[in-house]
């Protein structure tokens, strides 16, 4: 059946699913894809306003098919009044009333549907082998919560989150970019995509009870908190030591820019370590958190730029 709230409003229950400062995650890969790009000499500037675009538009439709599946769940509706957060507990549009069900569905469809023909107008005028990446992402953003797969309920989203985020966005912009694909681009990718998946990690720190409830078994609900804050320093520290280590794997040493993301990240890693069960102390760590992929990207990309 579908949820028909007594009042809507469509414009903000959009722009709330668009969610600018979660689509950075995206932007960020992107950026640092195209950085390296231009780096090997390409200025194929229409080719990734499409990417953009065609992103984009994925971001949204899985934002919309997500939130109805974690509405269905119960997942949204446990999250307790104090452990609300910016970054965490979904996007509410269901729970809040600013849209139905049949509009949330909607606005998925049509968001699956641009990114599909984008993908396609790609695949067919630009480069045929971007297909396989353009299919892999869709299927990973659909399924992170739809069944059979439901990879964020049985332990498997930030596995997903590290894959699409990190290597598969990135040497995808490349590719458009470029049409070829170099290694050292997917090596490069990896400290962004285990800084990406750190800022999910941390996000799953105030749905604890509400994901339990409505069992959605997240890494952090299967390794309980304190457990799950020393593995977030352990996450956060490995992206940057492979920042370094990739160097020798062929990555260009402007990449290293990168490395500026420490400051934000391990200040997170403190927070989280010394009040993982404290949502309020909690939220400035996430905020450090997308600060430090936001800034690995701009650095390593900045760096590739000025080289």
């Amino acid at each position: 059946m579908s949820r028909v709230p007594d009042r809507t409003d469509f414009r903000a229950g959009f722009w709330r699913l668009a969610d600018p400062k979660i689509t950075l995650a995206s932007m960020s890969s992107i950026f640092l894809g195209a950085a390296a790009a231009v780096h090997d000499g390409s200025r194929a500037w229409g080719w990734l306003a499409l990417v953009v675009a065609g992103i984009f538009a994925l971001e949204w439709a899985k934002n919309a098919s997500g939130e109805v599946f974690d509405f269905g769940s119960g997942a949204d509706q446990a999250v307790a009044p104090e452990d609300r957060s910016p970054f965490s507990g979904g996007k509410r549009v269901l729970v809040d009333g600013l849209l139905s069900t049949r509009q949330t569905w909607g606005i998925a469809i049509a968001g699956y549907a641009l990114c599909t023909f984008v993908g396609l107008a790609i695949v067919v005028l630009r480069e045929p082998a971007v297909l396989w990446l353009g299919l892999a992402g869709v299927a990973l953003a659909f399924f992170y919560h739809a069944p059979p797969l439901r990879l964020s309920y049985r332990g498997w989203g930030e596995g997903a989150v590290f894959a699409v985020y990190g290597p598969l966005v990135c040497t995808g912009t490349y590719l458009v970019m470029t049409q070829s694909f170099a290694a050292w681009v997917a090596w490069l990718a990896v400290p962004l995509g285990l800084l990406i998946a750190a800022f999910l990690w941390i996000n799953e720190f105030p749905d604890y009870r509400a994901d339990a409830q409505a069992g959605k078994r997240t890494l952090v609900v299967r390794l309980g908190r304190p457990r799950a804050a020393r593995i977030f320093g352990r996450i956060v520290t490995l992206a940057f030591v492979f920042q370094v280590v990739s160097v020798a794997l062929g990555v260009p040493a402007g990449a290293l820019g990168g490395l500026v993301a420490i400051v934000p990240a391990a200040s997170a890693a403190r927070t989280l370590l010394a009040h993982p069960e404290e949502t309020s102390r909690i939220v400035p760590a996430q905020a450090k958190t997308l600060l430090a992929f936001v800034l690995c990207a701009l650095g390593a990309g900045t760096g590739l730029l000025l080289t």
